[in-house]
């Protein structure tokens, strides 16, 4: 029999800060992370409110202890270095050069945020010197890289690229080399950071809140973009056993399908979201009772939130356990959803507590549910479900239980 994987540590940087207590304090006392732009340049800024990390580049620069200015670093490349120094703060790092591991990173925008910038120079026929470094950063693989130079680590590496799925596929491949036994170790997860591309980009699809957004809310009117990076460490049972570390959970079920049913639209009835949920819990050898709460995908879209919404109920009835979504906290962090809303239900399950939906008013026409809003703490749960829901069709749910 396949030994279970554990989470033996976690890292993480969002809009509420960085590392897991930041995270916690924000959660419990309902503050968001979105808010109005003072970072990212674009005509549209003074418009929107993203789930933006109040650190410049050269802040996060000077944290991880390299120079300032014009450094060779995309932001989504510090954002990720910043989350894995936030892991290495509660792992020892000799143990990931001591023996083979992967490392398994998620990523869709690349080094746009940093190309968009130097764009008109690269087309130039006199492109300047200095920029020639960035060529290459538009790779989605070149954050996976640079964590792995800075930090001295010579693993087997993976990079996925499956929309707002993206990170949370990370965990199931490296969850799948461990179950195979071809590593006892991985650290997966990704980032993504906020660039004009893809406010612009979300914004010609009609589907970005100029207010706070607001989940399964029959006035939901979009999604709040956010920048993020996050990392779970993933060991085999007997290895983390071996060496005593603390276990903070077991990934006890996985699923991943796809709907292939529209370019960004999923399949209206939530079929795609359905079938990747109940495939996940039986894996997991549960039943949906068993579940204490849902993270939801819910980016607060026309769409999205019907189609889940509609797999929610039909999956676990007009009475399901507690479900939210947490993006109203941090913006919609691409390639880093889901794993920083896998870490806030480890928080949640560790911490026995249900996450509020923010901005929740007014309950959908569609549905006969409707998602927490306020704070619950002392609700002992034994497993809780990480939903990841992205263009394409491309669908992932995760089940983490209790060990």
């Amino acid at each position: 029999m396949a030994e279970r994987v554990v989470v033996t540590g976690i890292g993480i940087i969002s809009a509420l800060g960085t590392g897991k207590d930041a995270q916690l304090a924000l959660l419990r006392i309902s503050q968001s992370g979105v808010k109005p732009v003072s970072i990212l340049r674009s005509v549209h800024s003074s418009e929107f409110v993203l789930g933006e990390i109040s650190m410049t580049n050269d802040e996060l620069s000077e944290s991880l202890g390299l120079p300032t200015g014009d450094n060779g670093y995309t932001r989504t490349a510090l954002l990720s270095l910043a989350a894995m120094k936030d892991l290495l703060d509660s792992v020892d790092i000799e143990l990931l050069r001591r023996e083979p591991f992967a490392f398994i990173n998620a990523n869709t925008v690349g080094g746009m945020s940093k190309m968009e910038d130097i764009y008109l120079d690269v087309i130039s026929t006199h492109t300047e010197e200095k920029n020639i470094k960035y060529i290459d950063t538009l790779d989605c693989a070149e954050s996976t890289e640079r964590v792995v130079n800075h930090y001295g680590l010579k693993p087997l590496m993976a990079t996925i690229s499956t929309a707002c799925s993206s990170s949370s596929n990370s965990l199931i491949l490296g969850a799948r080399m461990i179950k195979q036994g071809m590593v006892k170790r991985a650290v997966c997860g990704g980032g993504d950071a906020l660039s004009r591309f893809t406010l612009n980009g979300f914004n010609s699809l009609k589907n970005v809140d100029k207010h706070p957004c607001k989940p399964f809310d029959q006035n939901r009117a979009g999604l709040n973009l956010g920048e993020a990076a996050g990392f779970c460490l993933l060991e085999s049972e007997s290895a983390a056993k071996d060496r005593g570390a603390n276990i903070i959970a077991v990934l006890s079920g996985y699923a991943n399908t796809n709907d292939a049913y529209h370019a960004t639209a999923p399949s209206p009835d939530g079929s795609g979201a359905y079938n990747t949920m109940q495939q996940a819990i039986q894996m997991a050898k549960l039943q949906p009772y068993d579940i204490g709460y849902i993270n939801a995908h819910g980016t607060a879209t026309q769409n999205n939130d019907v189609a889940e919404g509609l797999a929610i109920q039909r999956l676990f009835g007009k009475q399901p356990p507690p479900f939210s979504s947490t993006k109203p906290f941090t913006g919609h962090t691409l390639a880093a959803a889901g794993v920083i809303e896998a870490i806030f239900s480890l928080l949640a399950m560790d911490g026995n507590m249900i996450i509020p939906n923010l901005n929740f008013e007014t309950q959908m026409e569609e549905l006969d549910i409707v998602p927490a809003s306020a704070l619950k703490e002392q609700v002992l749960m034994q497993h809780v479900l990480s939903n990841s829901f992205g263009f394409g069709g491309s669908n992932v749910s995760l089940v983490f239980s209790k060990s």
